[in-house]
């Protein structure tokens, strides 16, 4: 008889538990086109993918791969440094749509806005 060696967890028969996160618009909809195609679960999705980062960095290993390098420089022409500003993330924020939208329905956005100009 043939023995069957299962690698990755069941979680059929396990307690889990509820959680949010925020991800990117672009990341939510390529996944969500990855549940439709394996038809499975937006769920499913994370756990698996959460699954393959945990193989991947197993706990206590804080250093890269073996023959990862950090790659080269490159520039990117820009002017002027970009986190000079201490709001860049609300600048590069805002090209997402997301935040644009939370932006304009935050009254505290608005008034702190209004107080700058």
């Amino acid at each position: 008889m043939a023995r069957i060696d299962i690698k990755l967890p069941s979680w059929q028969n396990v307690i889990m538990i509820k959680t949010q996160v925020q991800i990117p618009d672009e990341l939510f909809a390529r996944a969500k086109k990855v549940a439709a195609q394996k038809e499975w679960s937006f769920a499913e999705i994370v756990r698996r993918g959460l699954e393959q980062m945990v193989l991947r960095h197993p706990e206590g290993s804080s250093s890269p791969p073996s023959g990862w390098k950090l790659p080269d420089p490159v520039d990117l022409g820009l002017d002027a440094d970009p986190f000079a500003d201490p709001n860049w993330r609300e600048e590069v924020n805002l090209g997402s749509g997301a935040a644009r939208l939370v932006a304009e329905q935050s009254p505290i956005q608005n008034t702190r806005r209004k107080t700058e100009s």
